[in-house]
């Protein structure tokens, strides 16, 4: 983990550095009262049972002096069991400190980072989003974070922990008996080798399984938001088939891992075994050769215990931080790419003026243009219609006057002002956008029509609902307004979701509107309704109409004809149609499909 990454974990630990002060502190007192209770039970038996010299410091021997001597406190054992009590209660209080502080702190660092991370997402470019995968997002915005959170609140103390009890338990050992201390610690370097190697493998199997973790989750985000498309083609299996292919990929590399945790803990757990067996044994010798006290012996299997215990969870402890050290990476990844700008010198100026394309050239990829050298003007307070194939540059014109991307070459200006010169997100407020598959959030219709205001009226509602042709199904609802609307609007039909998509916008105070081919899916006489409430609602209001139906455009004041990411042909609709292009030809095959039809259900009647 490099020194950003760690700068970010030590940036964390310091916003909540009083609660990990006092978890270390409640630590310290812990492990001193852990290793009180061996030394008082030694006491007990060589000092005051069996009448050998005692191993106390002097204030202690002054207060049993005090109290009536040695003989005394055999006489009085019960004292001593109470002392292990007390010194119990203590140790627990001093370990429930310590978890309720670094609990707290570490879910001060999971909302830390959650809200930074989303923060951020929120301002990263449109570019970042088109590419970025939204399962894998939202995993480190929840998993890995959650994962960053349960080291910092469990295993941070841990490690402080075990280096706590690794160096009291070798001052106190050595203090006792060298020789045995010495013959204590053969299989140490061992265990400390073996831990930091462990270490290594499971980082690389961590970051595995993770990123597996991630790809799975994307194939379910993406399978449960195209749900209505996945059974509209009967493609239930092939999804079925997608998913447990990425599944029994993350099974098989969390397999590998819990292979590795396996080989760890069972390989240190014998190691540890063997390192106890020895002690034992060694204790067992020097206490018949009266080298060592029954005291001693007890005070080393004790500490021997306490000894491995610590270098043992080293290997969890290790397996847990490079855990974290992944997820950390997978959030700063996140938060290391850059946000969109600030913009201090931009302007917020009135967007009612013509808006001028001049020799504009942009690509999504680097040497594969999409517009090409193209100019045109939209005189403001003007209805435009644009016109052109799939993939002409239609939606590219839209991406690029709302400023989500930037052209490499030419200008655009709005009123005389080039718009790169324009704040953007005042730019974005100003200009109203519906898509032709509008999203649609899972409240009541009356919360998505009014969500683009933060205090609507019901009579501001009901108007932009009626100039949306949308107020009299939604009236005639199930429970009106009060109708929930499914996930992404699944309960709606295209039509209605436009419609009420439609709505949304006019709630705001446009200065542009643009209908990205948001009409496509409601019948002609209601895309006439429409399109007649939006020339009176809004008479100084530039709008930009998308259309492959011509009789959407032909009210237009002017149609543009995009072909190949250049403007092909410009006019009004009886202008285009005399000309020889693809506005005339879309037109006539319109208008024969059309006499057709209406042919046919003449004689159905007849």
């Amino acid at each position: 983990m490099n020194r950003r990454r760690l700068r970010l974990m030590g940036q964390m630990i310091a916003q909540n550095r009083w609660y990990f002060i006092g978890a270390a502190v409640c630590t310290l007192a812990a492990v001193i009262i852990d290793y009180l209770t061996p030394l008082l039970l030694a006491e007990t038996l060589d000092y005051y049972l069996s009448g050998k010299p005692s191993t106390m410091p002097a204030f202690v021997n002054r207060m049993v002096d005090a109290w009536g001597g040695p003989g005394f406190m055999a006489r009085n054992l019960w004292i001593v069991g109470l002392l292990l009590v007390v010194l119990n209660v203590l140790g627990g209080a001093f370990n429930f400190c310590k978890g309720r502080w670094q609990s707290k702190a570490g879910e001060n660092v999971a909302l830390y980072l959650r809200e930074k991370l989303y923060g951020h997402i929120q301002r990263l470019p449109f570019s970042y989003h088109v590419k970025a995968e939204t399962g894998d997002l939202v995993q480190r915005c929840t998993s890995d974070v959650d994962t960053v959170r349960k080291f910092l609140a469990n295993q941070l103390m841990a490690v402080f922990s075990s280096v706590l009890m690794i160096v009291v338990a070798l001052v106190m050992l050595f203090r006792k008996h060298v020789t045995l201390t010495l013959l204590s610690m053969i299989m140490i370097p061992g265990l400390f080798t073996f831990a930091w190697l462990f270490f290594k493998w499971v980082v690389k199997s961590f970051r595995a399984s993770d990123e597996a973790e991630g790809k799975m989750s994307a194939v379910l985000q993406e399978n449960l938001t195209g749900v209505r498309v996945v059974r509209a083609f009967g493609q239930q299996q092939y999804e079925v088939d997608k998913f447990t292919s990425v599944s029994a990929d993350f099974r098989k590399k969390t397999f590998r891992l819990t292979k590795l945790l396996a080989v760890y803990w069972s390989a240190s757990d014998a190691m540890s075994m063997l390192q106890s067996c020895l002690t034992l044994l060694a204790c067992v010798m020097f206490a018949a050769r009266g080298e060592i006290t029954v005291g001693t012996m007890v005070v080393f299997t004790s500490y021997v215990g306490k000894l491995l215990w610590p270098i043992r969870q080293l290997g969890r402890i290790l397996s847990d931080a490079g855990k974290s050290f992944v997820a950390i990476e997978r959030i700063d990844e996140v938060l290391q790419t850059p946000e969109e700008p600030e913009e201090p010198e931009a302007v917020k100026t009135a967007l009612g003026g013509d808006i001028v394309f001049d020799h504009v050239t942009f690509g999504y990829e680097e040497g594969r243009d999409v517009l090409r050298d193209m100019s045109f003007t939209i005189p403001g307070g003007k209805t435009v219609a644009i016109l052109g194939a799939t993939g002409s540059g239609k939606s590219s014109i839209v991406h690029l006057l709302q400023r989500l991307f930037a052209p490499q070459s030419g200008t655009i200006t709005i009123g005389g002002v080039d718009i790169s010169r324009i704040d953007r997100n005042y730019l974005r407020s100003r200009v109203g956008l519906v898509l032709q598959e509008p999203f649609l959030y899972s409240k009541t219709l009356r919360d998505n029509v009014g969500i683009a205001v933060r205090t609507p009226s019901q009579e501001s509602i009901d108007r932009a609902a009626r100039d949306a042709a949308a107020l009299d199904f939604i009236l005639d609802s199930e429970n009106g307004w009060d109708t929930v609307v499914g996930e992404r609007g699944v309960t709606l039909s295209g039509g209605q979701k436009q419609r009420v998509a439609i709505a949304r916008t006019l709630m705001k105070d446009n200065d542009i509107l643009i209908f990205d081919d948001s009409l496509s899916a409601v019948d002609t006489e209601t895309d006439a309704a429409i399109r007649r409430a939006l020339r009176e609602r809004s008479r100084d209001t530039t709008t930009i109409i998308i259309s492959h139906r011509v009789v959407t455009l032909s009210q237009a004041d002017l149609i543009l004809v995009v072909e190949d990411g250049r403007v092909t042909q410009q006019g009004t609709h009886q202008e285009l149609i005399r000309q020889d292009g693809l506005y005339a030809r879309i037109f006539n095959i319109q208008t024969a499909l059309e006499e057709e039809f209406a042919r046919h259900s003449a004689q159905e009647v007849i």
